[in-house]
Order: structure tokens, then sequence, then C-alpha cells
């Protein structure tokens, strides 16, 4: 299996520390609000590389963390905590913010198929081995103690920048969030490992520390949380591209120090997702979320199907045109699927061809795009239905498209749906009384473009799907 490797800008051959087993780290939501489908798409592909890895015969674990304390909107001590500033928007206390939205999350990951990872730690649960780094890290010279907060000095460093020679500037537009001056630092790069002098008099979660009663940085908490349940040898890390700096480059900073080994040795980052006015992201006012989504009348899968059609480190285009598109080829490749008989014998030769072609595709840096071109491959082979369908199912099991369950035997009522479709006909009975036909029919179109169809009848207007 190859892989590209951020750290080493280059795909290489994918070598487990211990054969046969992978010890995989996702960065989790910070959660003081929806995560929206952009950093769904982040999500979507770390399971596809997780299953795939599964589906190769490797044994995995994977640990991510939730965001629950510690995250500024800046690196340094100027900024807004995120989650305070969620429980001030709501008018909750901070875990309370922490429990609405974490369950919000894994609600959305449900809805396009992502596997919960085998172990999923709030960094609130992890406060005694954020202090015992800190200390290691103070006692070995690589922090000090300024203005009551507690830093890392990246100036004991040989190599501080391990992601690459990008200047500063390029670096931090694609940080998660601009870093502003904080004249405590020895250094500019250098960051908060423990802060008790804050601008936050009423900061929410205090816990006493060596260093004065405070929190953790941010930072801190995936290095200590990834190590506590993976140990100091991970093989791969996962995250979003804005992540690369100055988080990821500060994980390692700080981890490496610690251990004073090599601590994760490939490192795996999705491409953003953007809207046609950029990257898509939660200051630009509403949310767009997987959830929302379905609440439009879309079935949650065809995201995951849109995400899967590019390659996970190419930037995405979203808009609900494309969505649209991309629904009728779901909704026809299912029709295909199921149409399928489940009768006669598997053709063993036929299956391993297949099979052998589709981890080929996986195993090219999780080509999803080739993937998906073998399971149509599959439905076009001169081969009985039986090896088609037991193929599909096969593959389903990464690509996690639902591809041969049929909605009726899930005993689900799509209310969702028809309370959509009855708004937009609500709204194209309104349009047509204004007389503004154009706008009738556009609502015609979008609901044609989603398989459902529209008949005008003496009775009112009544609707079946495609």
């Amino acid at each position: 299996m190859k892989l590209y490797n951020s750290l080493t800008r280059k795909t290489e051959e994918f070598v487990p520390n211990v054969p046969g087993k992978v010890a995989m780290y996702t960065c989790g939501p910070t959660v003081y609000h929806y995560a929206h489908i952009g950093n769904m798409r982040s999500y979507i592909c770390e399971d596809v590389l997780e299953k795939t890895l599964r589906y190769l015969g490797f044994d995995v674990k994977r640990v991510m963390n939730i965001t629950d304390v510690g995250h500024l909107s800046d690196d340094g001590d100027n900024g807004e905590d995120k989650m305070v500033k969620g429980a001030e928007r709501e008018h909750k206390t901070v875990m309370e913010i922490a429990e609405f939205y974490t369950k919000a999350f894994f609600d959305d990951c449900a809805l396009v198929n992502i596997k919960r990872p085998d172990v999923v730690e709030p960094a609130t649960n992890c406060i005694p081995e954020f202090q015992n780094m800190i200390k290691v890290l103070l006692d070995k010279g690589y922090a000090y103690k300024a203005g009551e907060n507690v830093y890392f000095d990246t100036s004991k460093l040989k190599d501080y920048y391990v992601f690459g020679n990008q200047n500063e500037q390029e670096l931090l537009i694609g940080a998660r969030d601009d870093v502003t001056e904080d004249t405590n630092k020895r250094n500019k790069n250098d960051f908060v490992l423990w802060f008790t002098k804050s601008k936050f008099a009423q900061q929410a979660l205090k816990w006493d520390s060596p260093w004065g009663v405070g929190y953790p940085g941010w930072h801190i908490e995936c290095s200590c949380i990834s190590m506590k349940h993976l140990g100091e040898y991970m093989d791969i890390h996962c995250g979003g591209v804005d992540n690369i700096f100055p988080h990821h480059t500060n994980e390692i900073a700080q981890s490496e120090s610690f251990t004073g080994h090599k601590w994760c040795n490939y490192w795996f980052h999705v491409q953003h997702l953007n809207d046609r006015g950029g990257k898509m992201s939660k200051s630009k006012g509403a949310i767009l979320t997987v959830s929302v989504l379905k609440e439009k009348g879309y079935d949650p899968l065809v995201y995951r199907f849109f995400c899967l059609q590019s390659h996970y480190r190419k930037p995405l285009e979203f808009s609900f045109e494309i969505l649209d598109n991309t629904v009728a080829a779901y909704n026809k490749l299912k029709k295909r699927v199921l149409e399928l008989k489940d009768d006669g014998a598997v053709d063993k030769a036929v299956f391993d061809e297949y099979k052998q072609r589709f981890s080929d595709a996986l195993s090219d840096d999780i080509n999803t795009s080739m993937a998906l071109t073998v399971l149509y491959d599959v439905l076009k082979a001169p081969t009985n239905d039986a090896t088609k369908l037991a193929l599909i199912n096969d593959f389903d099991y990464v690509l996690g498209l639902d591809l041969s369950v049929r909605k009726e035997e899930e005993g689900e009522e799509d209310s969702e749906l028809a309370a959509y479709v009855e708004e937009q006909i609500a709204l194209r009975k309104e349009a047509k009384k204004a007389k503004d036909f154009a706008k009738a029919d556009a609502i015609r179109n979008e609901l044609a473009a989603r398989g459902i169809i529209l008949e005008d009848t003496r009775e009112g207007v009544k609707w079946r799907k495609a």
C-alpha cells in the first residue's frame, strides 16, 4: 500500500511500526458548534483510510480527541476561547455545549456511515497527562515560564518547519486561525502549553497546576491523548490541510522533544472543500451540515458519494447544482444494484480479479475515484448477478454507500423528503399565483434533478420518485 506522506512530501510504501498493526490518530472536532460539510469531508476521507487498512488485512486502532477546552481563536493569549464563546452564544455551560455538539457531531458521522473511532477521548479527561508532558519539557529545557504562562521554546529545535520551507506568511494563510503577537514569547513561533494568565478572568474550566490555576493550550492535547492510547510510536496522523501549521507542526515539536525520538511516520492531510466564495468555514455565517442537507431532502450518503468521486488531496468545490447531479448519479447506481438478482453461484475467479483491482485502486494513495470505476466495471462485467452482488457488498465495506440496502427493508419512512417536497410544492404554487413562472419552473426542475416528478392533476399536484 502506498500513501502520500505530508511530512516527506512523497508517496511512500506504507510500513507500520509493528507488522500487521496500525496505530492511527485523527484530530477531532472542537465542540463549540456544528461540524460543517467541509469538516465532514476530512472525516469521510479518514474513515475510508481506516476501512481500507482493515479491508487490506491490517489490525487498526484509531483514536480521536474531542477538544472541549483550550482552543483559542488564535495561538497567542489574545483570542477568544471557542468553548466559552459557544456557551455565551447559547446561554449554557461549557460542558453542556460540549455534550450537545459532541452528540451532534457523531449523529452526523452516522448519517454518512463514518465508523466511530475505537477510542474517543475528550481533552478534559487528560489534564494529568498534559501536566506531566509540560513538566518533562520544562525539565529538558524545551519550555519556559513567562507572563505566568508556560511556553514551548521553538528556538531549541534544529528544524521547526518540518512540513516544508514555505515562508511564514504562506503558512499562516493555511492555519486554522490567524496568529497574533504575544509579547511574553521569546520567539514569535513559540506556543502556549499552559495558560495561567489570560484575558478571560472568568474562564469556565480551570485546574490546579505547578504553575498556578489554569488550563492547557490546544496543541498539547493531541500529543498526550495519542500517547495515552497508542504509545510513543504512531503510524498515521490524520487531519485537514489547515492543521499542518501551526497545529501539527507544534505537535511534532513537543512530542519528539518529550520522547527523544521520531513520533509519527505518516501524515495524512485532506484538502479543503470550497464553495464559490472560497474555503467553507464557520465564520461565514450559516453552517451547512450533513443534517441540514438531510432536512433539505438529500440522502446524506449522496454527500459521501460526492466526496468519494474526488481524490482527498485535491480541493473539492461544492454547490447544490453539483450535488443535484450527484443525486441523479447515486440514484441511478443504486437502482442498477438493486435490480441485480441474488441467485446462482459466485464465480470465484471473477470475484478475485475485481477484488484485486479494487484493492489496487485503494492501495494507490486511497484512489476512491478509481475504486468507483472498478465498481462500475463490475456492473458491466460479463458475469452473473450473484458475483456482481458479492463484489459490490464487499466493496461497500469501504465505500459505505449502502448500495444494496433497500430503505423499505430498513423500515424507514422518508418523512423528511416528503416534508421538503411538500414545502417546495407550496412555494411553486405561490410562484404560479404571482405569475412568477420562471421560479415555478426552477422549483420543478430542481425537484426533477433530485429524482422527484411533479404531476399537475385536477385534484392538485401529485409527486412521485422517478
